[in-house]
């Protein structure tokens, strides 16, 4: 029976409504910058396309003259989003379920394959967290228990890093979102600044920043540990290398650390057992013996912007099927979120084997416009 009625307008109904589950799911996923997927040019793993980041420009004086001054060069930089993640979430599908797909409802099993490839993509984004190097809160402690003191230093790192004003998020994980609801700044008329209430047990946008909780946010496990000192007398303004000594842990990718005698927290991109490269660049000249100190394990709770982050996803190709062949194929792309997703039917030993699967890639395009509230 189940045989009979896989057709194409069954398929197309359960991806159509499977993509609908997965723009639901996602949070990190509807928030980032989509604005460059129109220009993948192939539709396969590896496939690349470069974020242009333009380059800084110091307004001059204007001074006539009958010779024109010269014109200042520039050179953007870019930042390549790499098709590299491919997941696919496979299922069997009974005579009920089909049935299901006809009324109009995704069967629980579908509902799962979704719920996995969602869960894979926001974990894929929330990765994204380790390159970010602004930082505030306390390591092991969830923010906004008494008050919104992490927002508010987080905000105002933002604005020093000239962070783009709107779209803000702030993306907490369940125990700091449940913190800041009860919050008298939310929850009070008076504080709050407006008569609705918290309804839907949602935030919203508030001081300058839509507030959203996320279930899988990322906790990074720090790395470095023990005594670590610098290990150089010229460290200058600029210098994006540590050499450091005193018997410790090397650190990993993501990790935070400070540098005494500078109050700028810095993240470590790669290490040896002798030199960190870190980002940003030194701000202040570092002594030699100067104490490197790491953030312990944390969450990462996150204030940024749409364009932190750049997100594609590029609808897979929906092969031909071929007359007699055990396999069937439906492609959906979400008009509202510009989601997509492939379903593909193939026939196994005595049943059918149902499976979506999604390619998609993602680069962090500005590291300034992210900020740790850490928990």
């Amino acid at each position: 029976m189940a045989g009979a009625l896989v057709t194409t307008n069954v398929l197309s109904t359960v991806v159509a409504m499977g993509l609908k589950a997965l723009r639901d799911r996602l949070v990190m996923g509807r928030i980032v910058n989509r604005e460059y997927e129109g220009l993948i040019t192939a539709r396969r793993r590896g496939s690349t396309v470069n974020v242009a980041v333009p380059a800084a420009i110091t307004a001059r004086t204007v001074a006539p003259d009958v010779v024109p001054p010269a014109v200042t060069a520039v050179t953007p930089t870019s930042v390549p989003i790499t098709l590299d993640q491919w997941k696919e979430a496979p299922f069997a599908m009974d005579d009920k379920g089909l049935m299901q797909v006809d009324a109009g409802i995704l069967p629980m099993q579908a509902s799962e394959a979704i719920k996995s490839i969602s869960n894979a993509i926001e974990d894929h984004l929330m990765l994204e967290s380790k390159e970010f190097y602004s930082y505030v809160g306390t390591a092991g402690t969830t923010p906004f228990a008494s008050a919104l003191t992490a927002y508010l230093d987080a905000r105002k790192e933002a604005n020093n890093n000239l962070m783009d004003d709107d779209p803000r998020y702030v993306i907490l994980d369940n125990d700091a979102e449940s913190n800041a609801l009860g919050l008298s700044q939310f929850l009070k008329a008076n504080e709050r600044g407006d008569q609705g209430g918290i309804i839907k047990g949602e935030i919203g946008e508030k001081l300058g920043a839509k507030w959203l909780r996320a279930s899988r946010v990322y906790t990074h496990t720090n790395t470095g540990a023990g005594t670590v000192l610098v290990n150089d007398a010229s460290v200058s303004v600029g210098d994006t290398t540590l050499t450091w000594d005193g018997g410790g842990t090397a650190p990993a990718k993501g990790d935070i650390f400070t540098v005494a005698g500078d109050t700028q927290t810095y993240v470590v991109e790669s290490s040896t057992a002798t030199v960190i490269t870190m980002f940003p660049a030194a701000k202040v000249a570092w002594a030699d013996n100067a104490a490197v100190t790491f953030k312990a394990t944390h969450v990462n709770n996150l204030l940024i912007s749409k364009n932190s982050i750049a997100f594609a996803m590029a609808p897979l190709i929906e092969t031909v099927s071929i007359a007699g062949a055990p396999s069937m194929q439906s492609v959906a792309i979400d008009e509202e979120s510009g989601l997509s997703l492939r379903l593909e039917v193939t026939r196994q030993h005595k049943q059918w084997q149902w499976a979506f699967d999604a390619l998609y890639g993602s680069a962090v395009i500005r590291r300034s416009d992210g900020i740790i509230i850490a928990g």
